[in-house]
């Protein structure tokens, strides 16, 4: 049985992507971290097999510390998922809407489910809390009657919560990427056609966007860029980007034309392109 670490608590949205990048394995065993770091550290001391990374959201855009991270740790990228955050009310069974006085979850998932509670139920205090899958056991596990939670299905799976409104997130178009680590996943080379790099330029006009015409010249997708700046050089910045494409040779074709025109570069994952 694989080990998968996630941050957070069984039934939330990672342990959901975990489930559905390895469906084709038995059940994973979950290991629960307290914070992204921690999942790098789950694999560093062998208490984990691989681990899950929400790393970007339709409505919130890029989760930038953990950009920081895929530079700071060593762990290449073999995979990602894309999930539809899809929120619900749940309760204590034998329960309704009417009965239910608090709500508790996540502050993101209050911020993305607030016109529900503003129209169908304004009598309901909304309460902040550390996970949206805690929140749910803890109104499971403390038998807490007149108390509800918003979180995934599959948290009302575990926790045995009834679902009293489900879907009520204000925007159904709302996904998160979520990236996969795990040394013991290979990719065919056949059947790599996206990567995840890093790498920095220098502090002189034009210099980005001859990189970017070159990987456009050899018909390189760039799905995203993202930059951060660099410790202790002003105004310099280490760029983020995920890049798509149909020939695993073309790309490498790609990477040599531009390794001139860069200071370093950090190739931080190949794999198969879930969209």
């Amino acid at each position: 049985m694989k080990r998968i670490a996630i941050q957070g608590y069984k039934g939330c949205f990672h342990e959901q992507a975990a489930r559905n990048f390895y469906a084709d394995e038995a059940s994973p065993a979950i290991v629960e971290c307290n914070t992204f770091e921690d999942l790098y550290k789950a694999l560093g001391t062998g208490l984990a097999d691989a681990a899950v990374m929400a790393i970007e959201n339709t409505l919130s855009g890029g989760l930038i510390h953990n950009f920081e991270l895929l530079r700071k740790y060593d762990r290449k990228v073999k995979g990602e998922v894309y999930l539809r955050i899809r929120q619900n009310l749940m309760a204590l069974p034998g329960q309704s809407l009417k009965d239910i006085r608090e709500v508790r979850t996540h502050y993101m998932a209050i911020n993305q489910t607030r016109a529900f509670f503003e129209k169908e139920a304004p009598w309901i205090h909304l309460v902040e809390s550390e996970d949206t899958a805690k929140s749910a056991a803890d109104v499971a596990e403390k038998k807490l009657r007149g108390v509800g939670a918003v979180a995934s299905t599959l948290a009302a799976e575990l926790y045995g919560l009834d679902i009293l409104a489900p879907g009520i997130e204000t925007y159904k178009q709302n996904f998160t990427r979520f990236l996969v680590f795990d040394d013991g996943y290979e990719v065919p080379e056949d059947g790599i056609d996206k990567a995840s790099i890093c790498f920095t330029l220098p502090h002189k006009p034009g210099s980005l966007a001859h990189v970017l015409t070159i990987l456009s010249f050899y018909d390189m997708n760039l799905t995203r860029i993202q930059s951060l700046p660099i410790p202790g050089r002003e105004w310099q910045y280490f760029f983020y980007a995920d890049i798509k494409f149909d020939s695993y040779p073309r790309y490498q074709q790609a990477l040599t034309a531009v390794r001139p025109l860069l200071e370093d570069l950090d190739i931080l994952g190949e794999y198969k392109a879930a969209l």
